[in-house]
């Protein structure tokens, strides 16, 4: 009868865990792209995106940056040993602007769409599943 309860108390040991960590909206990639170097101003880039992350101050001129992050996270716990993963990926904008406040260039990147739930051994930097996901993402697929 012990060895019956010490099986049993075994088997629900285990367990795992899923969660998933979003922080600010991911970035709207057509918005961004219809933004003119040399036309399009830091209040116009504010009312279409909101307020920055961060504004850095280069001189007479700024950048602002926006960023947006999604986590999934995946967790394996066994009796004696446990096993985790998170995968976090970002969006990521930097605008420039000169000293009237005009956009002089900017960069952005675009992962939100794509973290995984997945434990340590598998690979989620797999180039067919980021393709995949690009895809159905608007604006950043090719």
């Amino acid at each position: 009868m012990r060895h019956v309860f010490a099986c049993s108390t075994l088997l629900f040991a285990a367990a795992c865990a899923f969660a998933r960590q979003d922080t600010n909206d991911p970035l709207d990639a057509a918005t961004i792209r219809s933004f003119v170097p040399g036309t399009t101003t830091a209040r116009e880039v504010v009312e279409r995106l909101g307020a920055p992350t961060e504004v850095v101050q280069l001189g007479r001129r700024s950048a602002y940056r926006y960023d947006a992050t999604a986590a999934k996270s995946t967790v394996l716990l066994l009796l004696v040993v446990n096993f985790g993963n998170q995968d976090t990926r970002s969006d990521r904008l930097w605008v420039f602007f000169d000293e009237r406040d005009v956009l002089t260039h900017y960069g952005a990147s675009f992962g939100t769409h794509r973290p995984q739930y997945a434990l340590p051994w598998e690979d989620i930097h797999e180039a067919e599943d980021n393709a995949a996901r690009d895809a159905d993402r608007p604006g950043v697929g090719s």
